[in-house]
């Protein structure tokens, strides 16, 4: 039987397969009952001898008992399991066609080993839906729940505790429990983002893609050492004297947001940042753009307008990662923060610099102030009011219109801060912890930042030359998309779960690139099917690269005629 089972494991995870056979089956964890229905039921050992074996599961009929617990799941299509116990549950998941995924921890290898010599778990182990996980650390199930769990396709996600087992591990399993509720808001995070943004994201790279048609080449990203980086946080209006005192000896990387209101106070930066994929973007720009654009490839094309020679770098979205692999080289920059200052300190220690100063980064509302003066929405807000909505009501509002505002107070004064604030600022800490360069903070008036840096670090290699067509593939972007349309029209359909790992190398590569899209046509109807999701998410990418194709060829023959 274990011989059995081991083989069955091995074609979908050699590696546990081996630490099982490496196993020493001395803990005795388990004895064998068996149930009225005829199956052999394994039962807990006491290990103090003090009380009898405690069975896993229903000694009259698992499989019943199995069955009535998978009722409770309509529409998740993610299944984890804490304990393997018969596994009996597990089977019962695999024979539904709506299950994308089955995710199986639990601790004691040994105790496995005892499991697999008594009965047979080979339609468990040799389905490809199955992971299981054993004796795993915190962090390689964190990372399970973030790399494998899909909403989009697998709809809604679910634990189901072997009560019988886990309260005999109640500290490991509590722990494991905590880790995948934190892995699973994180998911969720990021699956509302590409919900609300997925279709937006795939029109901007595919139009942005047509704009890069050019046959010359675009000049390589500069290396720099000293960088001052510009957020539009209130606390910029003091620090204004300071930036314009130290401009000759550093870098000045503005964020979109800073821009105007370094505009306004006489200060050129060298560069501004963008990352924002919604066309309020372009009110940044309003007072000119005098220097060098770096942008992400899925921001909107009205902002890639601003300047005749955009400086695109790639992203997250797993298509500005296709466009770079397969088509043009693209200089990848961590935009995970979610916030364009984060970007840029990114961008920045990619570029080599030594030392990053950020200004305005508060990551807070100071005093009850959303923004330094002349940016985002206080242009509007002035030229909106009236005697009876004058500027302070109409900024009020806009500064109220959140429900989660908690005000912090500090020394001398006060912030407001939201969780989603609280999360940017967190993020740019972790992440300048890595950094190669030294992270230096501005006196401001927004929330603390903790700055815990590690050295020494390494340093990073600087962003190679953007905009080489990649010398295996010899294509103009129109050539390319056609060909990305091919590839997404050859995907397989779906006909079982676990679709993602039935492609191949290559087509997942393709697929990978849709799943924003499919997040975005999961949210407007969650009833959908995995299948018509990827079937709607194929049919509606084809359609719109070729309206924006079209609608190309038609700009540039207007433009001809004129």
């Amino acid at each position: 039987m274990l011989e059995q089972n081991l083989l069955a494991l091995s074609r979908i995870n050699p590696d546990l397969r081996d630490r099982l056979v490496a196993a020493q089956n001395s803990a005795s964890c388990y004895t064998f009952l068996p149930s009225r229905s005829g199956q052999l039921i394994p039962a807990w050992r006491d290990k103090t001898g003090s009380a009898p074996p405690r069975a896993l599961h229903s000694l009259v009929d698992p499989k019943r008992e199995a069955e009535r617990l998978l009722g409770i799941c309509k529409d998740e299509g993610f299944l984890v399991f804490l304990g393997l116990g018969g596994g009996f549950a597990i089977e019962s998941a695999l024979t539904r066609s709506d299950i994308e995924r089955v995710l199986v921890i639990d601790y004691d290898i040994g105790g496995i080993v005892e499991l697999f010599s008594a009965r047979d778990y080979t339609t468990i182990l040799g389905d490809p839906r199955v992971l299981l996980l054993l004796d795993a650390p915190l962090s390689l199930i964190e990372q399970a729940i973030l790399s494998e769990y899909n909403p989009a396709l697998a709809g809604g996600i679910r634990v189901l505790p072997l009560r019988s087992r886990t309260e005999f591990d109640t500290a490991r399993f509590n722990a494991t429990f905590d880790t995948i509720q934190r892995a699973i808001n994180l998911v969720n995070n990021d699956y509302s983002v590409q919900a609300s943004f997925g279709m937006r994201w795939f029109s901007n790279i595919v139009h942005n893609i047509l704009s890069m048609d050019i046959d010359a080449q675009d000049a390589p990203f500069p290396a720099v050492k000293h960088v001052s980086i510009t957020a539009a946080g209130p606390s910029l209006d003091i620090q204004l004297p300071r930036l314009v005192e130290t401009r000759d000896n550093t870098f000045l990387m503005a964020t979109d947001t800073s821009l105007p209101a370094l505009l306004q106070a006489g200060l050129t930066p060298d560069a501004v940042v963008s990352i924002d994929c919604q066309h309020i973007s372009y009110v940044h720009f309003m007072l000119g753009l005098p220097c060098p654009l770096y942008l992400d490839l899925a921001s909107p094309p009205l902002v890639a307008s601003r300047t005749q020679r955009p400086r695109f770098f790639s992203s997250g979205h797993p298509l500005t990662r296709y466009v770079s692999r397969k088509w043009r080289h693209l200089p990848a920059v961590d935009t995970s923060g979610g916030n364009v200052t984060y970007a840029a300190m990114s961008l920045a220690d990619s570029l080599g610099a030594a030392v990053i100063a950020l200004y305005g980064a508060d990551f807070a509302y100071p005093l009850g102030r959303a923004y330094a003066r002349g940016t985002y929405m206080n242009p509007s807000f002035e030229r909106r009011q009236t005697r009876l909505a004058p500027y302070e009501s109409l900024a009020s509002a806009f500064l109220y219109r959140s429900a989660a505002l908690k005000r912090v107070y500090q020394k001398n004064s006060w912030y407001y801060e939201t969780p989603l604030l609280s999360m940017y600022r967190s993020r740019l800490e972790a992440k300048a912890a890595t950094l190669h360069a030294t992270v230096k903070l501005a006196k401001g008036l927004g929330a603390p930042i903790k700055i815990r840096q590690l050295a020494p670090r390494p340093k990073p290699a600087l962003l190679f030359e953007s905009g080489h067509t990649a010398p295996c593939v010899g294509l103009s972007a129109t050539a390319f998309l056609a060909d990305y349309c091919e590839r997404i029209n050859a995907l397989p359909r779906l006909t079982s779960g676990a679709y993602i790992k039935r492609l191949d190398a290559e087509s997942r590569l393709v697929f990978a690139t849709l799943l924003p899209l499919a997040a975005a046509f999961k949210r407007r109807n969650p009833r959908l099917h995995s299948a018509d999701i990827i079937e709607q998410s194929c049919v509606w990418s084809v359609s719109e690269i070729e309206r924006v194709c079209l609608s190309s060829v038609h700009q540039q023959s207007w433009a001809e005629s004129d």
